[in-house]
């Protein structure tokens, strides 16, 4: 029977691998503290955050969220650890609550490894905190037993840690926030909370300018549109909800291997709304749990197929956690079980100990392989469903080679998401998962044309990744073009020195630009001011409730800057509009797509770490330097491009050019 604990109140446990579980209204930092009997911390090593997320028998959550569960294993901590303690916080500067009382009261729970709760706690009568240690596991006598504290602090992370009497909290604090920082600029959003209802994948066994024009490269730009009517929904493309993060911690094994993936249709729904498009089709009589397409809540096959992605990429998450954990556990017990043998030197040699290495060895290869089938298994039941999804998704979800883009026609109405490549993990290589954002996009995107560590090492000249990054922008932005209704969705390029005048011809022969691309010193002015000029006025339009009011003929189509070639052409004013834009295009319907190498802009120091923060990082080649929003994985990252020789990007882009000629007439 679960014990609901009141502040100072405290409870047995009689387990010593467990659980915490944190639900906040809100995204929180989740870390904690290992101090010894007197209370006193041994320094920032015996904390656990997001920076460092793993000490002897503790693993924390990576990023912020609004639910985390903490992995404890009271055993496997050290010996003179007599108190753990669980932090919660606020994290700063990302534009979210500063204070606990303004969001719901924070849940903490103490489960098992079966999800059986042993003891909860609902931290209440917060206001003014932004920092509250939430509940302490403490050993006396030998028996471990939780508090619940509650103690709330108004000054943050760094108060909280001086309370404990650790050397230099501010500084732990700041580098605590930046990682949470980090961690959300790297991580792939998560849909709105409601929007994916599948189950997560079964544990597996065992415990991040002035100059003159230039003359333009391009020649004459093709026939384009003009001005476009106002979307039904939102004329002026205001930004989407904040999605909230999912839950993000490392899967703590269970001992026994449980059930797989439930395929079966019921099974993997909530309430949901009665969707007026037809209902997926259901399995095959005599086949339960065979995957289908649309196997999710949503409204339309659309929203359907968006969830189930977004589900197969929750599944994956956490069946490679649990497998990842349940081999550290496996390792850790032998590595306690051949220490317990060298501590006593009559085992050291002899027959004894060999055969108790032996053993030791033996069983960790039993676990790590009862991990692995589990996995298998897991890994059979994506791919068996990725099978039967990929030929379903419609083209803003699909591949570039998949044969939905042969029967092409420009849509009526914008989708809800858009897929901007492939992610994929070491453990379950070759399944790949669609990476699918939001639209409105919310971020804008980076191209990394710099050195990057790609995983193949095939693109080391810096010609090549240069080409490669402009291709891939430029496949995003024709995926853009071609999902959105005829005259919703416009691209300027800017491209000061005309470098990327090849690689951008296909935008500009088909006529899809808004203009021709801006070349020069005086091109960057020109646009940056205009662009910065159209988000001063929507803005003051929105807030001051005169949408009406705004010039006749005013474009109010969906806007995408491509800037090639950064920082060659900008001056600090430039670069200050580019920043604007960043920060305030989005939630107007003007959206960035930087192609630049970090380190050419690196004398600006750390003027631009905000705008590279702010932006989405994409790399032209495979890389693993995206995260999941629920346990903090390093995905690697594919970009969508386009297979050699193949002329699909041309003919979408001219069915556009073509839709956008007779829309102006």
């Amino acid at each position: 029977m679960t014990a609901e604990l009141v502040r100072g109140q405290n409870h047995l446990l009689s387990q010593a691998r467990l659980e915490i579980r944190v639900s906040a209204g809100a995204p929180v930092v989740a870390g904690a503290t290992l101090s010894d009997e007197h209370g006193k911390i041994h320094g920032k090593e015996w904390v656990a955050h997001p920076g460092a997320p793993t000490l002897p028998g503790l693993e924390v959550s990576r990023q912020a969220a609004a639910d985390h569960r903490l992995a404890v294993d009271l055993d496997a901590v050290p010996e003179a650890v007599h108190r753990v303690s669980v932090l919660l916080a606020l994290p700063t500067g990302v534009g979210g609550p500063v204070r606990f009382g303004a969001v719901a009261a924070p849940f903490v729970a103490v489960t098992g490894l079966d999800g059986s709760e042993v003891a909860s706690y609902t931290i209440t009568g917060l206001d003014a905190e932004s920092a509250v240690v939430a509940l302490e596991l403490y050993r006396r006598q030998g028996v471990w037993k939780v508090r619940a504290i509650g103690q709330g602090y108004a000054g943050g992370l760094a108060e909280l840690l001086a309370d404990q009497n650790l050397p230099e909290a501010g500084l732990l604090a700041n580098g605590i926030n930046d990682a949470v920082a980090q961690g959300l600029a790297r991580s792939v959003q998560a849909p709105l909370q409601g929007d994916r209802t599948r189950q997560p994948a079964a544990p597996a066994v065992g415990p991040d300018q002035g100059g003159t024009a230039a003359t333009s490269p391009y020649g004459t730009q093709g026939p384009s549109g003009a001005v476009s009517p106002p979307p039904a929904t939102q004329p002026y493309g205001a930004q989407a909800p904040q999605n909230t993060p999912e839950p993000g911690y490392p899967a703590a094994p269970a001992d026994p291997p449980a059930a797989g993936i439930n395929y079966s249709h019921p099974g993997r729904q909530n309430t949901a709304p009665p969707p007026p498009a037809p209902p997926a089709p259901p399995a095959q009589p005599g086949r339960p749990g065979q995957p289908v397409a649309g196997d999710a809540t949503g409204w339309s096959m659309d929203e359907r197929l968006y969830n189930q992605v977004w589900g197969m990429f929750e599944d994956l998450a956490r069946t490679t956690a649990a497998y990842r954990s349940a081999v550290d556990f496996a390792d850790s017990r032998m590595e306690k079980e051949l220490d317990q043998v060298l501590s006593d030197p009559r085992s050291r040699i002899g027959g004894q100990g060999d055969a108790a290495r032996e053993a030791a060895q033996a069983k960790h290869a039993q676990l790590v392989d009862q991990a692995r089938a589990t996995l298998d298994r897991d890994l059979a039941q994506l791919t068996a469903e990725s099978d039967v999804v990929e030929p379903a998704l419609p083209p803003a979800y699909a591949r570039w080679d998949n044969p939905v883009w042969h029967a092409y026609r420009v849509p009526m109405e914008t989708p809800m998401a858009l897929r901007l490549g492939d992610l994929y993990l070491p453990e379950s290589d070759p399944l790949r998962i669609p990476m699918l954002v939001r639209l409105p996009l919310e971020r804008g995107l980076w191209i990394d044309s710099g050195q990057s560590g790609s995983l193949d090492g095939s693109f080391h000249d810096s010609h090549d990744l240069r080409r490669l990054a402009l291709e891939t922008a430029l496949a995003h932005a024709a995926r853009l073009l071609a999902v959105h209704p005829a005259g919703d969705f416009t691209v300027h390029v800017i491209d000061p020195a005309g470098s990327g005048a090849q690689a951008l011809a296909p935008l500009v022969q088909t006529g899809v630009l808004g203009a021709p691309p801006a070349v020069g010193a005086a091109g960057v002015t020109e646009v940056l001011g205009r662009l910065t000029q159209r988000v001063d006025l929507v803005q003051m339009a929105v807030r001051g409730g005169a949408s009406e009011s705004l010039p006749p003929g005013f474009d109010t189509s969906e806007q995408l800057l491509i800037v090639h070639d950064f920082p060659h052409g900008f001056d600090d004013r430039a670069v200050n509009q580019l920043r604007y834009l960043a920060d305030e295009g989005p939630s107007v319907g003007v959206h960035l797509m930087m192609v630049a190498d970090r380190e050419e802009a690196a004398a600006y120091g750390p003027l631009l770490d905000p705008l590279w923060r702010s932006l989405l990082r994409l790399t032209p080649v495979p890389e693993d330097h995206l995260a999941d929003p629920w346990v903090g994985h390093a995905w690697t990252y594919e970009p969508p491009l386009v297979p050699p020789g193949s002329q699909v990007l041309q003919q979408v882009l001219t069915q556009v050019a073509a839709a956008r000629r007779s829309w102006n007439r």
